[in-house]
This record gives C-alpha cells, structure tokens and sequence, in this order.
C-alpha cells in the first residue's frame, strides 16, 4: 500500500516537519510505503477536466495543509483523503466553522464583519459590536493559525483600530470569556474519540497558545469534553482534529477547531502517541473496519 502526505511547500522549521515525519513514521512500520511531498503545482484544471499527479500512484493521502483546492482535486479523482476536503475547507475558516457548528455545540457569541473591496473606505463603526459583547472583544482573522492573527480590544478605540487594520481580510468579533483568560483545553480527536488532552495556561496573554509561550500540563478529559467531541468530528466529518474549549460558567465552550493540530506539544505533555493511533485508524478506515 502506498501513501502520500502533502505538506504545506513553505514549510521549514522543525516542529512544522515532526508531524508528517512521525506520521510516515508509524505508516511504514505498518507495511506502508510513504512519501511525503509539498502540495505545490498538484492539479490544474483545463480542456481535459482536472489533472493532477497522485491519485493513479497512491493510494489515500494524508493532506496536512490548509489548501483547498489541491483536496478538491485529489477527491474528485477517487483519493481518499485524511482530512477530507470539506472538513479542512470548515476549520480553515473560523466563522465557517462556527456556522456549521451553531445550535449543535456551546461556542461564544460571534458575528462576522462585512467584507471590505476598496481601501480608501472607511471601516465600519465597532460601536455597535462593542455594544453587543461589551469588553473586551476578541478580534480574530477568520485564516490564521497558532494564535497569531488574534488580537483584544479593551475599548471602542482599539476595536476601531482593529476594524481599519482588519477591513480587507474576513475577520470576526468574539465574545470575551474572562474565566478562561489565558487558560483553555487542547482535545485532540482520532476518529471522533479524544486520545489527548491538555490544558494551556499563560501568565502574560489572554491567548494560551504554545507557540506564543503558553505552557501546558496533562489534562482528564470530561464526559462532557469526549460528548462535545464527538459532536464536533460528526458535524464537520473530520478524522483528525483539535478542538479548543474555553471555560465558562455555564461549562465548556468549543472556542476553535483545527483540522491539523500539530501534536508534537501535546505527546510530549501527555506521553500519547497520537500519530500511532493516527495511523492506525487510518488503515482500518482504508480497510473498511470504519467510516
């Protein structure tokens, strides 16, 4: 059996690497021949329908970017794909995301800005929005990853500020859970089961991302956490992801879902080998033991 795992072609540093790298890993120790490649100049579409490279030499693909037209191509062509192209395509795009998951799970109260085409306008007045949450808002760019493209605004000025910065690119405006500044809790799923947790903690920022200096302890999961999980994998058909919770006192909000958590921080804290369980799943979904 041969396998392809696409990674993103900007890719370089080590921890972007570990994941496909422990991935092919525990594939060839299960008899698979793995070849991992950047998802760069993969399909093109023209007289003939779509062309692309793989579908014909592998046979399922372990698709670790966020790309979305590279998974369209590969399924249109019979590829099975981990991720599937629909689920990556929803936890790419946060407000996507959240509309795909309203009424289903408890998330925080979120709108979507009004798309912007001509920088000389002016932004649109947060008056409102601030008004509707109160603050702090949460201002996150609906693509972004690692924590980085989310920001707080404590007042009406600095959420002006933001709105201007941000016009141009699809963003939204959170409600602020104070209880969970700074703290949250990692699940990562496989096959809808949580097989990992922990929780993030920072003294410095109201974001507990690793990536911006937080740090983490091993987490129980709870009943609640596993059922919220299993919601969360069913509605956006996902194989692999992580999902963020914030704590609140009415319980646990799913906060975000990320199709291709990276999972080097998280084995390390909690000891799992996820890309073992990963990559067994995998094959028994390929032989038809699950969906």
């Amino acid at each position: 059996m041969n396998a392809l795992i696409l990674v993103n072609p900007y890719l370089s540093e080590e921890n972007e690497l570990y994941q496909p790298r422990r991935i092919a890993e525990e594939l060839f120790s299960l008899g698979v021949s793995v070849h991992i490649l950047p998802c760069a100049w993969t399909a093109s579409v023209g007289r003939e329908g779509i062309e692309e490279k793989f579908s014909e030499e592998y046979d399922f693909c372990v698709f670790l970017d966020k790309d979305k037209y590279t998974p369209r191509a590969l399924e249109a062509r019979g590829m099975r794909l981990f991720n599937r192209a629909s689920a990556i395509e929803l936890c790419d795009d946060k407000m996507l995301a959240h509309l795909a998951l309203a009424g289903k799970v408890p998330m925080p109260r979120t709108y979507f800005a009004p798309l912007c085409y001509k920088p000389q306008k002016r932004a649109k007045s947060a008056k409102e929005i601030g008004g509707a949450l109160g603050y702090p808002v949460v201002v996150k760019e609906c693509f972004g990853s690692l924590g980085a493209q989310v920001y707080l605004a404590r007042d009406e000025s600095e959420l002006s500020n933001l709105s201007k910065k941000l016009k141009l690119r699809p963003h939204i405006y959170q409600e602020f859970i104070g209880e969970s500044a700074g703290r949250d809790v990692r699940a990562v799923c496989v096959g809808g089961e949580v097989v990992a947790c922990m929780e993030r903690r920072s003294e410095r920022d109201f974001r507990s991302n690793l990536a911006l200096g937080g740090h983490a302890l091993p987490f129980t999961p709870t009943d609640e956490i596993r059922a919220l999980c299993k919601k969360v994998t069913n509605e956006l058909s996902l194989d692999y992801c992580g999902v963020d919770f914030l704590f609140s006192k009415e319980g646990m909000l799913v906060c975000e879902v990320n199709s291709n958590a990276f999972f080097g921080g998280i084995e390390k804290i909690t000891g799992v080998n996820i890309a073992a369980i990963y990559a067994e799943y995998m094959l028994k979904s390929i032989h038809g033991v699950r969906k």
